[in-house]
């Protein structure tokens, strides 16, 4: 279905049943991500896991801005088109995180527990190797003018070696080929100096004493390092052996135990 924010049409993909619950994909994947996990857990939640703005099916909101407290206040525009009731369990990965984490921290009370991983909430994260390129004016544009299918395949398989190649394709095709959606991927990372971040770092803490934080983290994770996670104050950590950073598609089973607890 699409929801329509500042003129934009956004897609959200609607599964199962039961207590409302919103899945944040990241970089450069889709609904499409959370696929495996919604399977586990249609019978206990009814998961919202929508496009992220500029990414797949969905358009980029007129005057969309690209700064933390403007993803925060989006997440909040979404949850209340959508009409969820709140508080509810919110599920995200990679830039799906950041831009929970931010939401979560502006509106805590709208939460009732976190639960993902494989991205990072700390001013002391220093950027990976391809998010520094993608940071770099005229260099990220031209790595991404360069990206085909055989480099992204070879990329993700180097990072995430129990991804499927549909997996891999899923991320690929009709995503991040489109010449919009690569802008959006350069104007997020250069929107997130980890700096900007240290002024969320007390909301972030006082969030944490009030809502549960359960992360999930791949032990292979080449872009950020599980050590990531303790700086987020959980109260627990899943450190997955043998796991890369696409923990939602690698091992969504671990997603649904903890989602699945009483």
């Amino acid at each position: 279905m699409f929801v329509e924010i500042t003129n934009a049409p956004i897609f959200v993909k609607k599964t199962g049943q039961g207590e409302d619950a919103l899945l944040l994909h990241g970089v450069p994947d889709s609904a499409e991500i959370w696929n495996a996990l919604t399977e586990l857990v249609k019978g206990h939640y009814t998961c919202y896991a929508p496009d992220l703005p500029g990414f797949y099916r969905s358009g980029m909101p007129e005057n969309f801005q690209f700064n933390l407290n403007h993803y925060a206040d989006y997440i909040d525009d979404l949850v209340t088109k959508l009409q969820l009731k709140t508080p509810l369990t919110l599920i995200a990965h990679d830039w799906g995180g950041i831009f929970g984490m931010l939401w979560a921290c502006k509106y805590p009370h709208k939460v009732k527990k976190f639960v993902g991983g494989d991205f990072p909430f700390s001013s002391s994260y220093k950027w990976h190797e391809w998010a520094t390129i993608w940071r770099t004016p005229l260099i990220g544009e031209l790595s991404m003018a360069l990206m085909n299918w055989p480099l992204f395949k070879w990329e993700l398989q180097r990072s995430s070696r129990r991804l499927s190649v549909e997996d891999m394709w899923l991320s690929y095709k009709g995503r991040v080929t489109r010449r919009s959606t690569r802008k959006v991927v350069l104007s997020l990372y250069r929107s997130a100096d980890p700096n900007r971040i240290h002024d969320w770092s007390d909301r972030q803490k006082n969030f944490a004493k009030k809502v549960p934080i359960d992360l999930l983290w791949g032990e292979d994770d080449l872009y950020v390092s599980y050590q990531e996670a303790d700086l987020m104050h959980p109260r627990s950590v899943t450190v997955i052996p043998h796991c890369g950073h696409w923990v939602p598609q690698e091992a969504p089973e671990a997603y649904a135990k903890i989602l699945l607890q009483t």
